[in-house]
């Protein structure tokens, strides 16, 4: 089953970095540092990430600050489209369905959770 990460990263500016497991890599947003479930989180689109980050704490290379785990579990695509992801994803702090869309045209995205899932009933 595919997993994800989101890693508190400190460099160039205190962020959070949302990672799903896909195609051998993992794709990447940005998220601000911090974030409330129940509003639209912006997500900047950013490099595919390598699985490594599923487990890696700690200092990056070339002086790009360091990361820090804040959530991470098991996932599953629901619908996969260009613009537009929709996940399952069953962590310890983010534990429901969201959708991931964009207009197609900029790097900017939408987080947005559309279903809160109790982990006990899962």
């Amino acid at each position: 089953m595919p997993r994800f990460v989101v890693l508190d990263h400190d460099w160039p500016t205190p962020h959070r970095d949302l990672m799903l497991q896909f195609e051998g890599g993992l794709r990447t947003w940005r998220l601000p540092p911090e974030f409330d479930l129940d509003s639209p989180i912006p997500a900047e689109a950013i490099a595919k990430h390598r699985n490594e980050y599923l487990e890696y704490e700690g200092p990056l290379s070339g002086d790009r600050g360091q990361v820090r785990r804040w959530d991470s579990g098991a996932m599953v695509y629901e619908q996969i489209e260009d613009n537009r992801l929709v996940v399952l994803l069953v962590g310890h702090k983010l534990c429901g369905r969201f959708e991931l869309k964009t207009d197609g045209v900029t790097s900017q995205w939408i987080l947005q959770r559309t279903q809160a899932i109790n982990k006990s009933t899962t």
